[in-house]
Formats: C-alpha cells, sequence, structure tokens
C-alpha cells in the first residue's frame, strides 16, 4: 500500500486510479461546453463517481492546440462554484486543472484535493500559492504555450528533454519548502509533441516512475490516437484504452479520461492479475 494525501482523503497509489475529466469550457476539444451549467456539471461529476472515478478533475481554461486564454475572473466564476458544490454533495477527491495563483487559493478553501498544473507552477505567484495549500501536485510538461505548442515542436531527445523540463520544476518546488512526496509527473502528452514524440513518451513511461514519483497520464481521445488509428474523436476510446493500458504496465497509476467506466474495468482488473500470487 503507498497511501497520498489528497486534502481530506487518501488514495493507495499502489493501485490505478481514474481521474475522470470536467471541463467547464466552451472551448475544449472533446466536451467542450457540454457541461457549463451546475447542474450538468454535476450530474456529470455524480454519473463519473458512479462508474468508479477516484478523482474528478474540474478545468474552467481549455489547454487544447490553438486554445484562446481566459482572464483570471473567467476561470475563479467557472471553476469555484463547481468545485463548491461537488465536495458539500459528493465524498470524492476534487483536483483542479489550473495555473492560476487565484483559483487555487480559492479552490483550496472550497476542499480541492488536487493541484494538476499543465504548467508545472511556472505563471507568477503558484509556487508559492500551491506550497501554502499542502496539498499534491501533479508537474506537466508542456513545450511553448497552447496557442502555437503544436508549431512544429522539436526535442533533441524528447524522453531526455521532458525529464530535464519536469526535474527541474521539482527542484524549484523544492526551493519553496514542497515535498518530493506531495510532487506527481505527467510527460504532457499531445502538449507540444508530435506522434512520434508522444509514442516515444509512452514507451519510456517508466523513466518517470523509476526517479521515484508517481505518473498521471493524460491522453484521452486525443489527436494522437487519432494520428495512430486514422480516426475522429468520438471513435477513439479503444485506442485511449491502448495507450493507458500500456502506460499502466509501465507504471503510471493515475488516468485523466472522460470515459470512465471502461477503463475503471480494464484497469481493475489489470491490477488484479498483477498481484495474483
Amino acid at each position: 500500500m503507498s497511501l497520498m494525501p489528497f486534502g481530506d482523503k487518501s488514495l493507495d497509489l499502489s493501485l490505478p486510479h481514474v481521474m475522470g475529466i470536467l471541463n467547464i469550457t466552451p472551448d475544449s476539444f472533446s466536451d467542450g461546453g457540454a457541461f457549463n451549467s451546475l447542474d450538468a456539471a454535476l450530474r456529470q461529476a455524480e454519473k463519473m463517481i458512479k462508474e468508479g472515478a477516484s478523482i474528478i478533475d474540474v478545468g474552467g481554461e481549455s489547454t487544447r492546440p490553438g486554445a484562446a486564454p481566459v482572464s483570471i475572473q473567467q476561470e475563479l466564476d467557472r471553476v469555484l462554484p463547481i468545485v463548491e458544490a461537488i465536495k458539500k454533495r459528493f465524498d470524492i477527491v476534487v483536483s483542479v486543472d489550473t495555473s492560476t495563483t487565484e483559483v487555487i487559493h480559492g479552490a483550496a478553501l472550497l476542499g480541492m484535493g488536487f493541484i494538476n498544473d499543465v504548467r508545472a507552477l511556472e505563471r507568477d505567484g503558484a509556487l508559492q500559492a500551491a506550497a501554502e495549500t499542502d496539498l499534491p501536485i501533479c508537474l506537466m510538461h508542456m513545450k511553448g504555450v497552447p496557442q502555437t505548442m503544436q508549431d512544429r515542436p522539436d526535442y533533441v531527445s524528447v524522453v531526455d528533454d521532458v525529464l530535464s523540463y519536469l526535474m527541474s520544476r521539482v527542484v524549484e518546488c523544492e526551493s519553496v519548502g514542497i515535498s518530493r512526496s506531495r510532487l506527481i509527473l505527467d510527460p504532457g502528452i499531445g502538449f507540444g509533441k508530435t506522434l512520434a514524440h508522444n509514442l516515444s513518451l509512452l514507451k519510456h513511461t517508466e523513466v518517470f516512475k523509476g526517479l521515484g514519483f508517481e505518473v498521471l497520464v493524460g491522453l484521452s481521445r486525443k489527436t494522437m490516437i487519432g494520428e495512430a488509428l486514422g480516426l475522429p474523436v468520438e471513435e477513439r476510446l479503444y485506442g485511449t484504452m491502448g495507450a493507458n493500458a500500456s502506460a499502466y504496465l509501465k507504471g503510471a497509476r493515475i488516468f485523466r479520461v472522460h470515459d470512465v467506466r471502461p477503463h475503471v474495468e480494464m484497469l481493475a482488473l489489470m491490477s488484479r492479475i498483477e498481484r495474483e500470487i
């Protein structure tokens, strides 16, 4: 058993956990606009919890390729009421997909249990805000910014370069008093990477795990699945499951997905097989 505290709950990260995506945005690539109202968001959260999600990940800023930035107030208005409502109604870890200092502070006061930052706490004030929450943090690699990250991304060695960046962010976290035990790494599938880059990172997931960090993978329905299999976004479930199964076998333990139940069942059985004597 490897328990990690996530606010008022703890999760055993020796087992796989599914993080259900709840985008409160008009322009996310797969489900933009679907859950913008409080009632719709709560219904979706309840559905994902019933299907076995361990974490509900609330996001108020789309980070798809080419996405437009949102104001701080827009993100606060989208995210905070949803975090508050979910925590009042359900016994679940709520993570917030944010890079914004004000959102980190506000969501922590409302019961957020996990900071999921695609910018690895690089925005002004984010490092200190995260340190003050005493919550676990996911540091993700993104090359550039959402508006331009897919404009011919290039690496000397994608695995080494991503690893070097993430370790530099670990050092920055430690410099403000954030313990390594609070940190989870995400190689950032689809964030400034070609298909070949993404496949290489997935193939070498164990490199990140081998440094002593838990690994989160977020590739649900992404372009890499479509490119690899020639499929539109609405037909990428099986490809997503295959990629996540591979990542699980190489050490990933948190899986950020749109389709909760298929992943819960797949990962539960894979875990059971691995633990069988």
